[in-house]
C-alpha cells in the first residue's frame, strides 16, 4: 500500500513561522524583564547595604534592645576636716516590674498584699505605704478598683516601690520571690544625712528626677533641658549644693541592656555598663562652728522666753521670736565658715517620699532664710501672718554705711560737729520728725560718735535729708536724683543685689524705697532710708556687707566648698577666693566707721580675747497691724586685722544687741577656737 505524504501548504509555513517569531519574541521579553527585575534588585540591595546599612542596623538594634539607666553613687558631702554629712550608703529596695501576661486583677492583688507585708514587717517610724500608693508606684495604668489611670510606662521599666527595706522585710520577700510574680530586691544607694542637721538648708536635699523636672522654680528647668540622662525614680538634688553641684557629686550613668521583643518583653540576657562613681565636696564650714551657731540661735531663743530673761532690763524684748538666721564670712577670702536658718528639719525625711500631709509639718522650714525670704514655720495661716520673714529692714546696721556715703558724696567732713536736737522735723508742713531711740539726746556728735550712738538724727538731717535738698542732684523722679544715688552705693556693697553665691532660689533683697517715693515724698525716703527703714535684705547679703567694711570695700564671693575630690580622695579642684568688686574710698573715711563701731554698746561680749567691731540694729516693721522690732547685728573682728565677719537676724527679736549679738558671740568664739581669729586655734 502505498502512503500518502501531504505538505503543508505556503499559508501554514507562513503561519508556524510567524508563530515561532512571536514566541521568541516573548521570550527575550521575558528574559529581558527578569534582567530588569534582577538589575533593580542588585542595585537596591547595594543601596540598602551602603548607604542605608548603618541607619537600618541602628534601627534594627532599637526595636531588639532596651537601654535603662543606672544612675552612679552620689559623691559624699564633708566638712572641711572630713567629717561626714550627706553621704551615699547601699541599701535594699524593693522594685516592680511588668510580667506578660499579668492581667489587671493579679495586678490588684499583688499591690494589696505588698501593702499589708509593707506595713506588717517594716519600720513602722519609716511611715506605711497603703495599696492604693502601691499600686501608683507600680505604673501599671490601672487603680485599686481597676479603673485607668494614666498610660504605664514601658513594660521594661522597673518602678520603685520602696527604698532602704529592713532585714524582715528583705528575709520574706526574698523567701516568696516566687509567690510575688514582678517584684525585685535590688541594692542600690540612698542619701544619709548626718543626725545633727548640721547647715540642713545649705546642703540641700534630693528629690527624685519625675518630680524636679515638673517644678515651678526656674532654676529647676536644668533637669528639663536634660532629658534622657536621668531615671524617673532616680534621686537628683533638688535644693542647695546638692542642685549646684549636681553633675560633680552625680557621677556618670551606666547602663543595663535588655535584649526585648516586639512587645518590649525581656527576650536574653542583661548586658551591664556599670556606672561611675560621683565625685566628693569639702566643705568650707567646720561643723563645730556651724553647730555653734545652731545651737546659739535656738538657745538665744529658748532664753528670750525664758522667766530668768523677764526679770532683767528688757523683759518683753524677743519672747515672741520664734526664728533666726545667722552668717559667718571670712573677710580677705569670703569662705562661709557658717550658714545658720533656724529652725531646720531633718533631710532624711526625703527618702521614701512624703505625703502633703507630711510635708505640712515643715514646710517653712526647708527653705535657707538666710538668703531668701522664709516665712515662720508656724501651720496656722492666721498666726504664721502675726510674725515677720526672715527678709527685715537692717535697722541702725546701715549707719557705718550712711556716713560713708555722706564722706564720699561730700554731705559731712570726718570731723564735722552736730548739736543733737534729739528730735529733727523735716517736711514742708514741719509735721514729721525723726527721734534718737527712747529720746536720747547724745550732745555734740561727729561722724564717729554718730555710729557710736546710733543717733537717727544725725543721719537724718546730715546725710540723708542734706543728700535731697544738695544742688547735685536732679529732683526725684529725674535720673541721677539723691535716691538713685544712694541706691548705687547699697549695690556696691552687696545690698540690692545677688551676692554671686549662685545658690538655687537666692534673693536680691527688697529695696523699696523707689515705690516708696511715688506714694510720698522723696524726702522723707532718704531721710528713712539713712537709718536703715526703706530696704529689706538678706542675711547673706548682710554679712558680705559686713566683711566690706572689714577689708576695706572688696567684695568676694562666698565660698561654700573648700575643695572637690574623686570618690576615692584624689584632688580634682580646689576652688580660690574669686573678688567680684573693690570700691576705694579714702583711709581716713575707713578710718572714721573704724573707730565707731568700735565704740559702739552691745551686751554678751564681756571678757573676749579679741577686739570687735559692731554695730546693732533695731529694725521697726508693721506686721498684721501691729508695729514689731527685729533685732539685727554686724560685727567684724579682730579690728585691726579682720579675719571674720558675722551677721545674726532674729526676726520680732528686739533690740540687736539684746536678741542677736550674744549669737554672733557663739560664733566668734567657736571659730576662734577652730581657727584662731589671730590665725592660732584656741583649742579646748
Amino acid at each position: 500500500m502505498r502512503r500518502t505524504v501531504s505538505h503543508p501548504t505556503d499559508d501554514e509555513q507562513t503561519h508556524e513561522r510567524s508563530r515561532r517569531t512571536h514566541f521568541s519574541i516573548r521570550i527575550n521579553m521575558f528574559f529581558f524583564a527578569t534582567f530588569l527585575l534582577f538589575s533593580a534588585l542588585i542595585v537596591k540591595l547595594a543601596f540598602l547595604q551602603f548607604v542605608e546599612g548603618k541607619t537600618l542596623s541602628a534601627q534594627e538594634q532599637a526595636n531588639t534592645k532596651k537601654d535603662i539607666t543606672i544612675s552612679p553613687i552620689r559623691g559624699n558631702i564633708y566638712d572641711l576636716d572630713g567629717y561626714p554629712i550627706a553621704y551615699t550608703t547601699s541599701a535594699q529596695s524593693l522594685f516592680y516590674r511588668i510580667v506578660p501576661g499579668q492581667t489587671g486583677e493579679q495586678k490588684i492583688a499583688l499591690a494589696r498584699k505588698l501593702a499589708d507585708l509593707l506595713a506588717k514587717l517594716g519600720d513602722p517610724k519609716a511611715g506605711v505605704l497603703d495599696a492604693a500608693e502601691v499600686i501608683k508606684r507600680m505604673d501599671v495604668g490601672l487603680d485599686l478598683e481597676g479603673n485607668p489611670v494614666k498610660d504605664p510606662s514601658y513594660t521594661f521599666q522597673p518602678r520603685r516601690i520602696k527604698a532602704g527595706l529592713t532585714n524582715r522585710e528583705i528575709a520574706y520577700l526574698t523567701e516568696h520571690q516566687d509567690e510575688l510574680q514582678g517584684i525585685e530586691i535590688v541594692e542600690e544607694s540612698t542619701r544619709v544625712y548626718d543626725e545633727q542637721t548640721i547647715a540642713v538648708q545649705l546642703v540641700g536635699y534630693l528629690r527624685p528626677y519625675s518630680t524636679a523636672r515638673n517644678q515651678s522654680q526656674s532654676y529647676l528647668n536644668y533637669y528639663k533641658d536634660n532629658p534622657g540622662e536621668y531615671l524617673n525614680e532616680e534621686f537628683v538634688g533638688f535644693d542647695g549644693l546638692e542642685f549646684l553641684y549636681q553633675d560633680e557629686l552625680r557621677g556618670q550613668n551606666g547602663s543595663k541592656t535588655y535584649p526585648v521583643n516586639s512587645k518590649s518583653q525581656i527576650i536574653g540576657q542583661v548586658k551591664i555598663t556599670p556606672p561611675e562613681k560621683g565625685h566628693n565636696l569639702f566643705l568650707t564650714l567646720r561643723k563645730d562652728v556651724q553647730l555653734a551657731a545652731e545651737n546659739a540661735i535656738a538657745n538665744h531663743l529658748a532664753y528670750m522666753k525664758s522667766s530668768e530673761a523677764a526679770k532683767l532690763q528688757y523683759p518683753a524684748l524677743g519672747k515672741n521670736a520664734v526664728s533666726g538666721y545667722a552668717v559667718a564670712i571670712e573677710v580677705d577670702t569670703g569662705r562661709v565658715v557658717a550658714m545658720a536658718s533656724y529652725p531646720d528639719y531633718d533631710p532624711n525625711i526625703w527618702a521614701d517620699g512624703l505625703s502633703q500631709d507630711e510635708l505640712r509639718d515643715f514646710q517653712y522650714a526647708i527653705p535657707n532664710g538666710t538668703i531668701r525670704e522664709r516665712l515662720p514655720n508656724i501651720q496656722d495661716d492666721k498666726e504664721r501672718g502675726k510674725h515677720p520673714s526672715s527678709l527685715v529692714p537692717l535697722g541702725s546696721t546701715i549707719k557705718p554705711l550712711t556716713v560713708m556715703v555722706g564722706l564720699n558724696e561730700g554731705m559731712i567732713t570726718p570731723n564735722e560737729r552736730y548739736s543733737d536736737p534729739t528730735t529733727f522735723v523735716f517736711g514742708k508742713d514741719k509735721k514729721s520728725s525723726v527721734s534718737n531711740s527712747d529720746k536720747h539726746n547724745y550732745g555734740v556728735l561727729t561722724p564717729a560718735t554718730a555710729i557710736k550712738w546710733s543717733a537717727n538724727t544725725f543721719m537724718s538731717e546730715m546725710i540723708g535729708d542734706r543728700m535731697y535738698k544738695s544742688s547735685k542732684y536732679p529732683s526725684f523722679p529725674k535720673a541721677g536724683n539723691a535716691i538713685e544715688v544712694w541706691d548705687s552705693y547699697m549695690k556696691k556693697f552687696g545690698l540690692g543685689q545677688l551676692t554671686g553665691s549662685q545658690l538655687p532660689g537666692e534673693y536680691a533683697g527688697d529695696p523699696y524705697y523707689f515705690d516708696t517715693a511715688k506714694r510720698e515724698s522723696a524726702q522723707s525716703v532718704m531721710i528713712y532710708a539713712s537709718f536703715g527703714q526703706q530696704a529689706r535684705y538678706t542675711t547673706l547679703q548682710l554679712a558680705q556687707y559686713a566683711s566690706m567694711l572689714a577689708n576695706k570695700g572688696k567684695r568676694y564671693r562666698p565660698l561654700f566648698v573648700d575643695r572637690i575630690t574623686t570618690y576615692d580622695g584624689q584632688l580634682i579642684r580646689k576652688l580660690e577666693p574669686q573678688l567680684i568688686s573693690e570700691e576705694k574710698f579714702p583711709d581716713a573715711y575707713w578710718k572714721v566707721l573704724e573707730n565707731g563701731m568700735k565704740e559702739v554698746f552691745v551686751t554678751g561680749f564681756d571678757g573676749v580675747g579679741y577686739d570687735l567691731a559692731r554695730k546693732t540694729g533695731t529694725s521697726q516693721q508693721q506686721v498684721a497691724g501691729q508695729l514689731l522690732e527685729n533685732a539685727v547685728f554686724i560685727a567684724y573682728a579682730p579690728v585691726q586685722k579682720p579675719k571674720l565677719a558675722v551677721a545674726v537676724v532674729i526676726p520680732e527679736g528686739g533690740f540687736g544687741s539684746w536678741g542677736a549679738a550674744p549669737i554672733a558671740r557663739a560664733i566668734f568664739d567657736a571659730y576662734d577656737k577652730q581657727y584662731g581669729l589671730d590665725g592660732v586655734p584656741k583649742g579646748n
